[in-house]
């Protein structure tokens, strides 16, 4: 896995997409970001509502989707954009918390 992207292309909780909810974006060290944390949040509260993943290969298409079944202005996909293309560095999973961090640089 590249990208958070690829983390809602091939993560998955009990064979089922994941709720936004569970996800939480720290660094390396294991600090949140709230703000990349909450804009992953609504990209993949969007998707879920909007978007069939299994047709989209990359994150220009599912913005391109979104493009196409919403009134999301640019700026906002693009946003989205940003966040779905980030760089993943790893991923731990927290049980005891029911979460799953997505860890990148900075």
């Amino acid at each position: 896995m590249d990208n958070l992207f690829d983390v809602l292309k091939m993560v998955s909780f009990n064979h089922l997409g994941f709720d936004s909810s569970q996800v939480v974006i720290t660094d390396v060290a294991g600090k949140p970001n709230s703000l990349l944390t909450d804009l992953f949040r609504d990209v993949v509260n969007k998707i879920n509502l909007f978007i069939d993943l299994s047709e989209a290969h990359d994150a220009g298409d599912v913005l391109a989707s979104l493009q196409n079944h919403t009134p999301l202005p640019d700026d906002v996909l693009d946003e989205y954009g940003k966040i779905l293309r980030e760089p993943l560095v790893g991923i731990n999973f927290a049980p005891q918390k029911g979460q799953m961090e997505l860890l990148v640089n900075g």
